[in-house]
């Protein structure tokens, strides 16, 4: 039996750590106060205008109650706006304020440069072998 070091999922785990931390780094190198998260959650609402919370959970790869703070935080700092449904109170729908798309604009570059160095050296068709490779065993996992 391989070592835990030895596998594809450890190697595949490692690199996603180390690109978020290098992300990261950046983002805040830059002078920007918000998360790569906090960024992805942005993001998803506003390229999916009126998304539920349990898909935009889904789509980040986070369990609700996590989004839940994500977006709590996002409306103190001035980055979503949360209106409620006149017929019922309890739903509501999340638009990004100026702010926030402010923030997304400007951190933009800075996200677009953390994949290009990410993925530095490596040609168009490893890339893409690479997402076929992770696919099917994403596939494999829910089946």
């Amino acid at each position: 039996m391989a070592k835990s070091e030895q596998t594809i999922f450890y190697s595949i785990e490692e690199s996603i750590k180390s690109y978020r931390q290098f992300a990261q780094k950046q983002i805040n190198d830059q002078g920007f106060d918000i998360t790569i998260d906090q960024g992805l959650i942005l993001s998803i609402i506003n390229e999916n205008p009126g998304i539920p919370q349990k898909e935009i959970a889904r789509r980040a790869f986070k369990d609700v109650a996590s989004v839940t703070r994500i977006i709590e935080l996002l409306v103190k700092s001035g980055f979503l706006k949360r209106d409620s449904f006149e017929k019922d109170r309890r739903r509501f729908t999340l638009h990004l304020t100026a702010k926030g798309k402010k923030i997304l604009t400007e951190i933009q570059p800075i996200v677009d440069a953390n994949r290009k160095k990410a993925v530095e050296g490596i040609s168009e068709e490893e890339i893409e072998l690479l997402r076929k490779l992770v696919n099917k065993i994403s596939a494999n996992c829910r089946s």
